[in-house]
């Protein structure tokens, strides 16, 4: 009897003692291990779906800017704000002179022509205009802007419609008032150019 009894007790002790391991198994299981070709998931991949394919920001890529075609080289002067440099026939950038038959066109024309003079001209191409002339934003060598220099000089006024207004500060007092034709082609009154031409005809 005492045998029986000792027979079950050991029975359940293995029974038991089975159990344990199984259950601890379950949590000392080794974790799984990745063929060289896979790689285990980062925290953004297990992201809900939708978001792991977001792309993410590096800040350590540099996004290089394009650089803008450039031409170099002795300026022919046209008049207060065209110039052509290497056979291209180029706008200054965000402002306007007077023509040449205008009062002060003769005057914007030498003065663009005395800060020209004996310089090497950079002009960093922007854009083309209507009329299909490149506009480029000028420089002397020392790097002074020539569009600045002319409004500075009261031989031209900004154009805010193609600068954003970033010369407009330069203009010298009253300058709309003098240069009133290259003002009234900004504002709209081409009226006040054909009456302009018109006395100039009859005279």
């Amino acid at each position: 009897m005492h045998i029986i009894l000792l027979g079950l007790l050991i029975a359940s002790l293995l029974i038991a003692l089975k159990i344990s391991r199984a259950h601890a198994s379950k949590f000392d299981a080794a974790p799984p291990r990745f063929k060289p070709s896979e790689r285990a998931p980062t925290p953004l991949e297990s992201k809900e779906q939708g978001e792991a394919d977001r792309p993410v920001f590096d800040a350590t890529q540099r996004v290089e800017a394009t650089p803008k075609p450039t031409l170099k080289g002795r300026a022919w002067v046209t008049d207060g704000d065209t110039i052509t440099i290497n056979n291209t026939q180029i706008r200054l950038f965000g402002i306007d002179a007077p023509e040449l038959n205008h009062p002060y066109g003769q005057k914007a024309k030498w003065a663009l022509h005395r800060l020209c003079k004996g310089q090497n001209i950079r002009a960093e191409i922007t854009d083309t205009d209507r009329h299909g002339r490149t506009v480029a934003k000028c420089s002397l060598q020392d790097g002074t802007d020539l569009s600045a220099e002319m409004v500075k000089l009261g031989m031209a006024i900004d154009w805010p419609k193609y600068s954003g207004g970033v010369y407009s500060s330069l203009e010298t007092p009253s300058i709309r008032k003098k240069l009133f034709l290259a003002n009234a082609r900004q504002t709209g009154r081409m009226d006040l150019w054909a009456k302009y031409e018109n006395r100039q005809k009859s005279t």
